[in-house]
């Protein structure tokens, strides 16, 4: 179901649970929302709300933080 959408469909009822199901599977299974956004076609804000409608617990955000020099 996760296959590349047209953007802008709407999707709602049944549709709408099993693809919240498939994009949940492949967050937890690691991938980030970027990721799944550009392989389903979708926007990330879609995927995100999707994610979060669907009671998932969103990784904190990745990259290299700064921290103080110490001395």
């Amino acid at each position: 179901m996760a296959e590349t959408l047209k953007k802008g469909v709407r999707v709602t009822g049944p549709q709408r649970d099993k693809l919240a199901a498939d994009l949940k599977k492949k967050y937890d299974g690691g991938k980030s929302i970027r990721t799944i956004a550009q392989e389903t076609g979708r926007s990330y804000g879609f995927v995100h709300r999707l994610l979060t409608e669907s009671g998932v617990k969103l990784r904190s955000r990745g990259g290299a933080t700064r921290s103080k020099k110490r001395t």
